[in-house]
């Protein structure tokens, strides 16, 4: 998921009153995109419409094409940029559940919000430095959420009329006879799960995203000042570092650092966060950490693997606006489930190719 070449900014005219409906889908595919993979497109977007209760209809474009070496699958999602005061109120007047409403506790009042923040061009210890500062000037970078309007419209807001596509999936045309189109029977031991990297790829067009990614590939050489990376995403309200937490506010660095979900300021580390294709891990900040077996929205998938949605996945779609049908555990239950999966997760499979 390139944020940078794909968002598009979507002007919003008005927060709408939440309603209950099943999630709708309209699709567009391009040519040549075979019967299989449209088959399984259609079941991915029906497995999110089991999940999801909002009254919103989705409109994307899916098709074939040639990627990156190693990619499955790509996303490019359209945005739509509010103001943080403006999207948390949106968040509490949606919220329906447990996990909603101490989502909603813990994000501060007033118009703007803090985070850590580094590798930009008035950054306080030198053009481009590696050290974290506390970004709390209250520049635009403080005030806006960018949301991929699918998000947009589950949170409540109504979109202007002329966007009309909430974003596209494109799928490998080099991996297209090593890709499962019938999981019925398992995955091949030498084939990749399409059914899964449909749904994961869905997961970053309904908002799974995290801009840090744009810090990420733009602080090498070029600097920019903070004001311009008006990118924080809805999942980023809620990603903390041990030393972020420290100064109660977000950690939005480009770095190695331990980045994780957390729903009580970050006190309470639910699961890691990737941290960057250029100053990180080498995975994209829009995933969970790679090789623990965290969920559907991990960054790569391995030969033979059944890809799966977990409740962690659901809790993230569920704190930045989406009605999850069924109830999800607290974070404390599924966080113990998550360490005990880790170590089989990680002994079970080596991961050879990723999912953008």
């Amino acid at each position: 998921m390139n944020l940078l070449r794909t968002a598009i900014a979507a002007a919003l005219l008005s927060v709408a009153g939440a309603a209950n409906a099943q999630l709708q889908w309209n699709l567009t595919y391009t040519a040549g995109t075979t019967a299989a993979a449209q088959a399984n497109f259609i079941a991915a977007t029906n497995y999110w419409s089991s999940v999801f209760s909002d009254n919103i209809t989705v409109n994307l474009t899916v098709g074939l094409a040639s990627l990156g070496t190693g990619v499955l699958g790509s996303t490019g999602s359209t945005r739509a940029f509010v103001d943080y005061a403006d999207y948390r109120s949106a968040l509490a007047a949606d919220a329906k559940s447990a996990n909603d409403q101490k989502a909603v506790s813990s994000l501060g009042g007033g118009s703007t919000f803090d985070m850590l923040l580094n590798r930009t061009a008035n950054n306080p210890n030198g053009a481009g430095s590696a050290t974290t500062y506390l970004d709390n000037n209250g520049n635009d970078n403080n005030r806006t959420v960018s949301l991929t309007t699918a998000n947009a419209k589950a949170a409540g807001f109504t979109l202007d009329p002329s966007v009309t596509s909430d974003g596209s999936v494109r799928f490998a045309t080099g991996f297209l006879s090593s890709f499962d189109f019938d999981r019925s029977d398992g995955i091949g031991a030498n084939q990749f799960d399409f059914l899964g990297i449909a749904i994961h790829e869905i997961g970053h067009a309904l908002g799974f995203i995290s801009g840090v990614d744009i810090l990420d590939i733009n602080s090498t050489g070029t600097f920019f000042d903070d004001s311009e990376f008006t990118y924080v995403a809805p999942l980023d309200l809620f990603r903390y570092s041990a030393a972020s937490t420290a100064q109660g506010v977000i950690d939005w660095s480009a770095s190695t650092t331990d980045k994780y979900f957390s729903l009580d300021k970050g006190v309470t580390k639910i699961a890691s966060f990737s941290t960057g294709r250029t100053w990180g891990d080498g995975q994209q900040n829009s995933h969970w950490k790679d090789s623990l077996g965290l969920g559907i929205m991990d960054p790569t998938a391995a030969r033979g693997e059944l890809l799966s949605v977990t409740d962690l996945d659901k809790t993230a779609f569920d704190v930045i606006g989406w009605d999850v049908t069924t109830p999800v555990p607290e974070p404390s239950t599924y966080a113990m489930l998550g360490l005990g999966l880790a170590a089989v997760g990680f002994m079970r499979r080596r991961k050879a190719a990723a999912a953008k």
